[in-house]
């Protein structure tokens, strides 16, 4: 069980666990930044969570710490089927350690999280964006990212109008039409 998880962090943590919580059977605890790799290899080598399923980040705009990292693991081994979110918080310019040498499932997660939020790990190997173009100077998640985006004296890189959709080169169309014959690329385009 997860909680037993939590109990071990605790022995092993003691004042570095702030919080933790269970809803709903799901256990969530909250570590000191400065104490969160350490857990987190803990969790990976002593308490089987071989699994890292997700990194995400949450942007507290307006507040201190600005950004809270959220970890999301799992025990696949040995009929295992536990869960285990571990979070910790970070100053707007502090940067997180990575967690790509505990588990290489990290990697693209963090590069995610840098591009679209713009937090920086300590000694991850590949640190570049994963979605938005080199260059580009914005960070599209952060709270004060306008909806409307910003404007850029980057080139167009999309459609310079409304993208073609009915009708267009990459549309299915309905149709009692087999597959080959319902397949965008088969027909041709006028």
């Amino acid at each position: 069980m997860s909680s037993d998880a939590v109990i071990s962090l605790k022995n092993e943590f003691g004042a570095s666990i702030l919080e933790e919580i269970e809803f709903r059977g799901e256990h969530t605890v909250v570590v000191k930044n400065s104490d969160a790799k350490k857990a987190l290899q803990f969790c990976r080598d002593n308490l089987g969570f071989d699994y890292l399923i997700d990194v995400s980040s949450l942007d507290n705009f307006g507040s201190e710490p600005r950004w809270e990292m959220v970890y999301e693991l799992y025990q696949l081994a040995n009929g295992g089927s536990r869960h285990l979110r571990v979070k910790a918080a970070y100053a707007e310019n502090e940067k997180v350690d990575t967690v790509s040498d505990l588990w290489e499932t990290a990697n693209w997660h963090e590069r995610e999280v840098y591009d679209m939020m713009g937090i920086e790990f300590e000694g991850h190997p590949d640190l570049r964006r994963i979605l938005m173009w080199e260059g580009y100077p914005f960070f599209p998640l952060r709270k004060d990212f306008p909806l409307a985006g910003r404007p850029s004296e980057m080139p167009d890189v999309a459609f310079t109008e409304k993208a073609p959709l009915a009708g267009g080169p990459f549309v299915t169309s309905p149709t009692t039409a087999s597959t080959e014959h319902r397949e965008p690329r088969s027909r041709s385009m006028d």
